[in-house]
């Protein structure tokens, strides 16, 4: 019996938002798709989080993933990039848990490693191994597409074992594992 599964990962974002899409047929996975959506072109950050949700819906309905990947925002040293970032991240997330799709969370690091080895590795060296897995001809110019395949290539690899990223079935999930930041 063949067992298959779509896996759509996302590099979240307010400029540039990357995603990848992969087919896992049994134990080979396959490349389907790799883009990115261009949002520097919009002033308003309440409209680019609306465009980020229909996109990441678009995606689902075009695509029907079984899983998603979504790379954790990384802690830098400007607290309002972070909270962009953090609100762009959540409603991608948004837009799974609203169609039930299981989310997993991966720390940059954590990706670079599953991808190349080093948890330290440029985008260039992650979208070059990237090219070699899955057979790409060519690679984008900009890498925040590969970045968002990189989170799904990842997750395959990740599959079946214990993770330490986050994982959420749905919303009564989400919650369970934040109640700390849910106010009473």
């Amino acid at each position: 019996m063949t067992k298959e599964r779509i896996i759509l990962g996302i590099d979240p974002g307010t400029t540039i938002m990357g995603f990848g899409l992969i087919k896992v047929t049994n134990k080979k996975m396959e490349f389907l798709q790799l883009n990115e959506l261009h949002l520097s072109k919009y002033d308003n950050h309440y409209q680019k989080l609306k465009i980020i949700f229909e996109r990441t819906i678009e995606l689902i309905e075009t695509h029907h993933p079984d899983e998603i990947a979504i790379e954790a925002p990384f802690f830098g040293k400007n607290v309002q990039s972070m909270l962009k970032l953090g609100r762009a991240q959540g409603v991608a997330m948004a837009a799974g848990l609203s169609r039930d799709i299981p989310i997993t969370e991966y720390e940059p690091k954590k990706i670079k490693m599953s991808i190349t080895g080093n948890g330290n590795a440029s985008k260039e060296q992650v979208a070059k191994m990237l090219q070699q897995l899955l057979g790409l001809k060519e690679l984008p110019k900009n890498l925040d597409s590969t970045d968002g395949l990189a989170a799904a290539v990842c997750h395959f690899f990740n599959s079946g074992k214990i993770v330490a990223g986050k994982t959420y079935t749905g919303w009564d999930a989400f919650v369970k594992q934040n109640e700390d930041k849910i106010r009473k």
